[in-house]
């Protein structure tokens, strides 16, 4: 099996979790050049505006079920996206398909308290705030005071006036707080991510797993308690290791009272997905499409 230079460790697991078969397609995902995906942010344009620019433009682009406020694009590479008036505006983003599941799946509700735990560079958060019309009380956390100018700036530009900002270690957050909705897309080792068109490969590492599995695991359970009872929140990462994402949630549920919700099949069918072992939850496959990311919905008891 052509290893494309991945280390052994990666390799090993992906054969023992998914079988030799899944694997090499695995490895074929990281292999393809993905296309460009756009976000088109309704809080500052439309669709119709959207569009009517890029066919002037002659971009070419495809749209994508389940992703209403998404496009594919064909003929541009990220670079020549970002220096469109479009983008510089906020009226696009650039953002992957995969990346954009766990705000859509959280299906956030207006009038509510959002806590997206680990915010920046605030894609997340932006397209929370789109989906509520910024009639939400939406909370950003994120521990990297460098990082966290980089959030402020995004949601600025963006025009999500509902969010407001802490600059600390979420797992720190008081006890006291209490949240309707959260979304905690965690830290992870990048698995689902990498590719051999940039340095990601350079930085996987099996320390990296098990050191953000640990994190993953302490992250989660501050989730869970902060969360009000009877309410939902979504886990993801942008990893397709069991260890960063069934173990997780398995060692997680053992000790808290929470149940997954399961997605439709109406999701489901539109996704390429790999197994997993937790009924109801999502594992995609990399492909020329979408990154390998993992999600799941949870209920507090």
């Amino acid at each position: 099996m052509e290893n494309i230079g991945l280390n052994e460790f990666l390799i090993e697991h992906l054969n023992k979790q998914y079988g030799e078969t899944l694997t090499l397609e695995i490895l074929e995902g990281y292999k393809c050049q993905r296309y460009t995906t756009i976000r088109i942010n309704t809080l500052l344009s439309n669709k119709k505006e959207v569009l009517s620019v890029l066919d002037s433009l002659d971009i070419k682009y495809e749209e994508v079920t389940l992703f209403s406020d998404a496009l594919v694009i064909l003929n541009k590479n990220s670079k020549e996206m970002i220096e469109l008036d479009l983008c510089k505006s906020g009226k696009i983003y650039l953002q992957s398909l995969s990346s954009q599941l766990p705000a859509i799946l959280l299906n956030p509700k207006e009038k509510t308290d959002i806590l997206d735990m680990c915010a920046s560079p605030g894609s997340k958060t932006t397209y929370l705030a789109q989906l509520v019309n910024n009639n939400a009380f939406i909370t950003a956390c994120e521990i990297d005071k460098i990082r966290m100018e980089r959030l402020k700036f995004n949601v600025s530009k963006l025009g999500a006036t509902c969010v407001n900002f802490i600059c600390t270690d979420s797992r720190k957050l008081d006890d006291y707080f209490r949240f309707d909705q959260i979304l905690l897309d965690a830290p992870c080792s990048g698995s689902g991510t990498l590719s051999i068109h940039d340095k990601s490969m350079m930085k996987f590492s099996k320390a990296l797993v098990y050191n953000s599995s640990k994190l993953q695991t302490e992250l989660l359970k501050k989730a869970l308690t902060i969360l009000k009872p009877d309410q939902e929140m979504i886990y993801s990462t942008c990893s397709i290791l069991d260890i960063e994402n069934e173990n997780v949630v398995n060692n997680v549920l053992k000790s808290m009272k929470c149940s997954v919700i399961p997605f439709s099949e109406d999701v489901r069918k539109h996704l390429p997905l790999l197994p997993t072992t937790i009924e109801g939850s999502l594992c995609i496959k990399p492909n020329q499409y979408f990154e390998g990311f993992y999600v799941i919905k949870i209920k507090k008891a």
